[in-house]
This record gives structure tokens, C-alpha cells and sequence, in this order.
């Protein structure tokens, strides 16, 4: 097996990558499982196989083949990189535990918050309404409906230029009527 080792690593070293392909094929399974077992999850295991083996294409000269067999060196590098990827979670979920502790809980709106939104939205609704139809029913498809412009556009038969203009033109006749709006009534 040794001999194979030598050849193997002299061939990765050459940059043939169907030395590469032939590794894989044999050790592949094996990296696989080591990092499966240490990580619980078989597409995470996935990664870290993928992992080891770029870093075998692009390093090959960190194996040592007087240190042990290409299998051993790539198992453990799987075994490594598994436990690198296992504390980067947890380091991960920590961070978000200490987060989520340390953002307030949303406060709940007070009864005058309440009005005040209501009575905003009730402004608005009122604006959309003295829009002309073609630029009211771009912005309640856009807005309300949540589409885009080209969707709008296609739903509306019109060309995508045309929906954006028509917004343009509704969205300034909004500023200039909530404007007058909110400031009759404060």
C-alpha cells in the first residue's frame, strides 16, 4: 500500500488530477463516515469530505508518508476538520443564545400608538382613493399586492416603463396630498 502512497502522492504533487479521482474513489467513503460520526449529519459530513479533499489537491504536499498511510492522513484530517466545523457551530448558536438575550423583546404599541397608526393608515387609504385609476392600481398591485413592476406591468398589460412612471407620478401626488393631510390635521 505503501508504494501506491508514493505513487499517489507523486502524482498529486504533478497535479494529476486523476490521481486525485482515484484517491477519492478509494478513500472518499471512509472520510465520509469519520465525519458523519463526529458531526450527526451526513450533508454537513458531505462538506467536510469535500473540504479534505481540496485541500489535498492544493496541499499534497502536507502529507507525510512516513507518518502513515494516505487513508490515515486523510481520516484524520476528516476527524480535524469535523471537530473545526462542530465548535464553529456552537460557537455560532452561543452567539445568537447571548443575542437573543441581549435585544429587548418588542414593546407592545400603546393605545396612543395604536390611534396614531390607524389613523395614518386611514390617511393613506384615503390618498390611494383620489389617485387617478391607472396610477392607483399600479400602486395597490406594487404596494398592496406585493408585486414587482414587471409584474405589475404584466398583470396590468402595460409596458414596464409605463408602471414605473405611473408610480413615480402617483407616489409624488401621495407625498403632495398626505402631506396636506397629516399637516390639517396635527
Amino acid at each position: 500500500m505503501e508504494s501506491t502512497d508514493s505513487l499517489h502522492s507523486a502524482r498529486l504533487s504533478a497535479g494529476d488530477d486523476r490521481a486525485l479521482a482515484e484517491v477519492f474513489d478509494a478513500v472518499a467513503p471512509a472520510v465520509h463516515t469519520t465525519a458523519r460520526r463526529v458531526l450527526g449529519d451526513a450533508a454537513a459530513a458531505q462538506d467536510v469530505v469535500q473540504d479534505v479533499f481540496v485541500d489535498l489537491w492544493c496541499h499534497p504536499e502536507r502529507y507525510d508518508e512516513t507518518l502513515g498511510s494516505l487513508r490515515t492522513y486523510l481520516v484524520i484530517r476528516a476527524r480535524h476538520r469535523a471537530h473545526d466545523v462542530l465548535r464553529s457551530e456552537l460557537r455560532r448558536w452561543a452567539r445568537e443564545e447571548r443575542h437573543g438575550r441581549s435585544v429587548p423583546p418588542p414593546h407592545a404599541p400603546s393605545p396612543g400608538e395604536q390611534v396614531a397608526a390607524a389613523e395614518t393608515a386611514s390617511a393613506v387609504r384615503d390618498a390611494v382613493r383620489l389617485l387617478p385609476p391607472d396610477q392607483r392600481s399600479v400602486v395597490e398591485l406594487a404596494y398592496f399586492g406585493g408585486l414587482s413592476y414587471r409584474e405589475v406591468a404584466r398583470h396590468l398589460g402595460i409596458p414596464e416603463g409605463t408602471a414605473k412612471s405611473r408610480m413615480r407620478l402617483a407616489l409624488a401626488r401621495l407625498e403632495a396630498l398626505l402631506d396636506r393631510q397629516l399637516l390639517e390635521s396635527s
